[in-house]
């Protein structure tokens, strides 16, 4: 079992955050019907077990996965989600990401971040400044050593906000897995993290 992160003495955990416009906040029972603006396929189910688990994972002192709402200060409507997720992958088949040894073709773990807006509110900035404020505290309260998020190759959007992120971002280019398509990575230390 791990211990809470240094400096910290509650455990892991991902708090209420803000920004200028923005409020990134566990999700509940209540948001539903926004949840499923945003991604498709959600389920009330889904939402029961992602809202009781952030209690169980702290109680753990695990990391804080799962997805948090991302809310306008201005009106709270609940316009998308954000998170912290495991993401397994091949990831040394990627030339710039290093340090590996072994079989490029072996999973690894690592701490994913995940964004997805409803339709209405996308190209506004606000994937990025929900992401930069994970970031920044992934990278100061939780004591992250990396944050990756991957997706495919037409996902032009994603990338971009890869790239205002500050991440280095580069596509596998192997076939395989089909579904590892695209990788940006932030490590800390590198300067532009949470930028």
């Amino acid at each position: 079992m791990t211990g809470p992160p240094p400096n910290s003495d509650d455990g892991p955990r991902l708090p209420r955050l803000e920004t200028e416009r923005l409020v990134v906040r566990p999700l509940t029972i209540d948001d539903t019907e926004a949840v499923r603006l945003t991604v498709e396929g959600v389920h009330a189910g889904w939402l029961e077990w992602a809202a009781a688990s952030y209690e169980q994972l702290e109680a753990l002192n695990q990391p804080p996965y799962g997805e948090r709402g991302i809310e306008l200060r201005q009106t709270g409507e609940l316009i998308g989600m954000v998170g912290l997720v495991p993401s397994m992958g091949p990831f040394a088949q990627l030339p710039g990401f290093g340090g590996e040894v072994g079989d490029p073709g072996r999973f690894r773990p690592e701490v994913g971040m995940f964004w997805s807006l409803a339709p209405p509110h996308r190209g506004k900035g606000y994937a990025t400044e929900a992401a930069q404020a994970v970031i920044g505290h992934g990278f100061g309260a939780l004591n992250l050593a990396r944050i990756v998020a991957t997706t495919e190759r037409d996902n032009a959007a994603s990338i971009a906000v890869m790239r205002r992120l500050g991440m280095r971002v580069e596509e596998n280019p192997l076939p395989e897995p089909h579904w590892f398509q695209v990788v940006g990575w932030l490590d800390w230390g590198s300067g532009t993290e949470g930028a």
